[in-house]
């Protein structure tokens, strides 16, 4: 199974680290957030991943093209020109990098990356900014279980997201950002049918608003309930929240070993 990941956002609420490196690209624990997703997907067996990449979406090419250099030791031999990597320390990912534009909005970046997933039986789905103890492999189940188009994982939110109202496992609403207290709100990692991408228009539409509200009210939307932890890295105060978490040693969402 594949596992899209949007990566392509300016990050804005982020700017002290996002001048120079998309947020993704922010390191925790001297690691991109994006690798600890990476990482969180392949302890599932997800190794297959479509990358959306935008603002600065080199910056992630070139972390990925020089991925051995960033975690191995290295003897370069300038003399002889010659560059010798010690005790490489190989992932066993397929990782694709898409291009999908500076501007587009979320739904318009999955949109882009439709022919990498159309023809799978589903495929994951999330945010490339935040981490959870979220059993991906328990999702994918439910997912294929229920046979709707669409999981969504709801959690509890550290602050306010899009509501949801769930009856039994079905969402009978969605609802982004709404005021109010109590509610479970979209954690992300979704689990999609390909069904889904006929939900989207263009590079306008923002997945979290029509595509999910029309699933939604089409009974197409599920819940995976999450209880756990869930953490966005949405500002700086997340970031250094996240980067305790990891110091500690007891990082909630470090389930590899």
């Amino acid at each position: 199974m594949k596992a899209v990941i949007l990566a392509g956002g300016l990050g804005t609420r982020l700017s002290e680290e996002t001048a120079l490196r998309p947020k993704p690209m922010v390191e925790i624990g001297g690691k991109p957030i994006l690798w600890h997703i990476l990482k969180m997907y392949s302890h599932h067996g997800v190794n297959d991943f479509v990358i959306c990449c935008g603002y600065k979406g080199y910056v992630i090419k070139e972390y990925f093209a020089n991925y051995f250099l960033h975690m191995s030791d290295v003897t370069f031999d300038m003399r002889s020109n010659r560059m010798e990597v010690h005790h490489k320390r190989a992932e066993p990912w397929n990782v694709t990098l898409v291009d999908t534009g500076d501007d587009s909005m979320t739904g318009g970046r999955l949109k882009r990356v439709a022919d990498y997933v159309r023809n799978d039986e589903a495929f994951c789905f999330t945010y490339g900014d935040g981490v959870s103890d979220v059993n991906i492999s328990a999702a994918i189940d439910f997912h294929r279980q229920h046979g709707k188009a669409a999981t969504l994982t709801a959690t509890y939110p550290p602050g306010r997201f899009g509501a949801l109202h769930i009856e039994g496992h079905q969402i009978r609403s969605f609802m982004e950002k709404p005021k109010g207290d109590g509610a479970m709100i979209n954690g992300g990692f979704f689990v999609l049918s390909p069904r889904v991408l006929d939900y989207l228009e263009d590079d306008s539409t923002v997945w979290e608003q029509a595509p999910l509200q029309r699933l939604a009210s089409d009974g197409e939307l599920m819940a995976f309930e999450h209880t756990g932890f869930w953490q966005p890295m949405d500002t700086l105060r997340d970031k250094t929240y996240l980067e305790e978490l990891w110091a500690s040693g007891k990082a909630p969402w470090k389930t590899w070993k």
